[in-house]
């Protein structure tokens, strides 16, 4: 299948874990930040790593905007730079765009603007958390075009004990581990050694057909 391109914006933490695992399920990123130190952390993880400021129209123009299949902005606190470089974006004909929001005014604004998929990364998976308590199963968090998505889902009885590395899920199963819940923490961007718990709720980016597999 013919990987597809994505520009993520903001290179925070969740910006960062979307980001590199993206790149690592064969997909084409260019990550953006202002920040020189973190474009730097993130450049041998990407296809592309960019020092820029996005709310500059020429500068946010000359990233080829219209030849990305996708955009994830990530800019979550200055809610005037998320704004604008989002209505920039929309602008300048990306097909789909996703963005994290700071509070619900700022998802109301984001909504109002065009954007598709509006992400309250950490209340939206402590709800989640909540709802999988009750009624166990994979729930859709965030879809990324027609292959790929972001679910939560519960750790399956056979990882338990496993470490990351073990399960080689990446290869062995075509997903992304983003973050694990557990105990009331987010471990995100855990690590390939971290041992997996019964009860830990797991934050995976992949295909559907893929994420399904885990039940099976």
């Amino acid at each position: 299948m013919k990987s597809k391109q994505y520009l993520v914006f903001g290179l925070g933490r969740f910006g960062f874990s979307l980001a590199t695992a993206l790149y690592e399920m064969g997909q084409q990123v260019m990550a953006v930040d202002t920040d020189e130190e973190l474009v730097n952390d993130i450049a041998p993880y990407v296809t592309e790593a960019v020092q820029l400021d996005a709310t500059d129209e020429t500068a946010l123009e000359s990233l080829g905007v219209s030849n990305f299949d996708g955009a994830i902005v990530s800019i979550g606190q200055n809610v005037r730079d998320s704004v604008l470089v989002c209505v920039l974006l929309k602008e300048m004909g990306i097909p789909y765009l996703a963005a994290k929001a700071s509070d619900e005014l700022h998802a109301k604004v984001l909504r109002k603007i065009g954007v598709d998929r509006v992400i309250f990364p950490e209340r939206d998976m402590g709800v989640r958390v909540a709802k999988s308590l009750v009624t166990p199963g994979v729930m859709d968090l965030m879809q990324l075009g027609d292959d790929f998505q972001i679910v939560e889902v519960l750790l399956p009885a056979r990882w338990e004990g496993h470490t990351l590395a073990g399960l080689n899920v990446r290869r062995k199963y075509g997903l992304s581990i983003l973050a694990i819940h557990r105990r009331g923490n987010y471990l995100v961007s855990p690590s390939a050694d971290m041992a997996l718990e019964a009860g830990d709720t797991l934050l995976v980016l992949g295909k559907k057909e893929d994420i399904e597999e885990l039940d099976a």
